[in-house]
């Protein structure tokens, strides 16, 4: 744990840019249902408790499900409509078909509607679940920023624009700037995969036939890409067959990096981070420093929830279609 001489200095920090984002954003605000749900947060951490508590893999799924929302449309809630008749949805787009833990979400809206009709959106209970299971993990908390509208438009195909595992640094760096998100937010928010588990088909292709020179990709530490192979072989005929990307997947910590640093990392695009000049000294830093490594994410991850904020959507009365 931090000393708290820097707890005290990551929280005023921490507050400072919340002021700032409220400011400049002012649909945004820590406080923002102090009046109209103020049971709000604890209504949404027990309905992430308990589903943790029976599901180990919810805490990695519903911080992934914050991810591939705000990357789309914004933090509008878009991940959750269900697709109709005359429209794919984002949750259908191939990036998105192993998302799960849907129904944490459902369950949390259906307690907030009974206890505040209308008030809390879709997009602020993912927000805060995301939070919640970074805290519960043992990672650090932050004041979510809340007041999002949820978005009426979810369309598969746009799910393409998502970062693939398969990116380099340069394809990371432009994506995460199409969202006013800079390196060290790249860096950090790529912590996120401390919590996580890969089907072999996102990075299989780093293990058999990758180069016209090597088999196997050379950035991988040859004994961890012997255990992936036996994992992932080839034919693979389980579909479920995988890896977590960090040995302490239950726990939120920066071990993550430190795989990474030892040539373990199993995306092609977190490996690329250390090879890279301008984001390799951040990897080594919060490989050394987790303090430091927590400290950022809060910062990224208030940050991130301010991308693509709606103006004129909705509060769903169900998240999974539009009013």
């Amino acid at each position: 744990m931090a000393p708290l001489s820097l707890q005290i200095i990551f929280s005023a920090t921490i507050f400072l840019l919340l002021l700032t984002i409220s400011q400049s954003n002012a649909t945004l605000g820590a406080n923002y249902y102090d009046q109209t749900c103020p049971q709000a947060e604890d209504i949404i951490y027990q309905a992430v408790r308990n589903a943790s508590s029976y599901d180990p893999k919810v805490p990695a799924r519903l911080l992934r499900m914050f991810f591939h929302d705000c990357f789309i449309r914004g933090c509008d809630a878009s991940v959750l409509l269900d697709s109709t008749p005359g429209n794919k949805a984002e949750k259908d787009g191939p990036p998105n078909v192993s998302l799960r833990a849907f129904y944490v979400i459902d369950d949390a809206k259906t307690k907030l509607e009974k206890s505040c009709p209308r008030t809390v959106s879709c997009a602020d209970i993912v927000a805060i679940a995301a939070r919640d299971v970074v805290a519960m993990s043992g990672g650090p908390h932050w004041n979510v920023l809340k007041g999002r509208k949820d978005g009426r438009i979810s369309r598969a195909n746009e799910t393409i624009n998502l970062p693939a595992p398969s990116f380099n640094t340069s394809q990371l760096i432009q994506s995460f700037a199409k969202r006013g998100l800079g390196m060290k937010d790249l860096v950090a928010l790529s912590g996120g995969h401390t919590l996580g588990f890969s089907h072999c088909s996102s990075f299989e292709a780093r293990l058999h036939n990758f180069s016209a020179v090597h088999d196997t990709d050379p950035s991988l530490n040859a004994v961890f890409a012997e255990s992936l192979k036996k994992n992932c072989p080839k034919p693979n005929r389980d579909s479920n067959a995988g890896q977590f990307l960090d040995p302490t997947s239950l726990v939120f910590d920066n071990n993550y990096y430190k795989q990474i640093v030892a040539g373990k990392g199993v995306f092609a695009s977190d490996q690329s981070l250390l090879n890279d000049y301008r984001t390799g000294w951040i990897v080594k830093a919060f490989a050394n420093d987790q303090a430091s490594f927590f400290w950022e994410f809060a910062a990224s991850m208030v940050k991130l929830g301010n991308v693509g904020v709606q103006e004129d959507g909705e509060v769903r009365l169900n998240c999974r279609a539009v009013n």
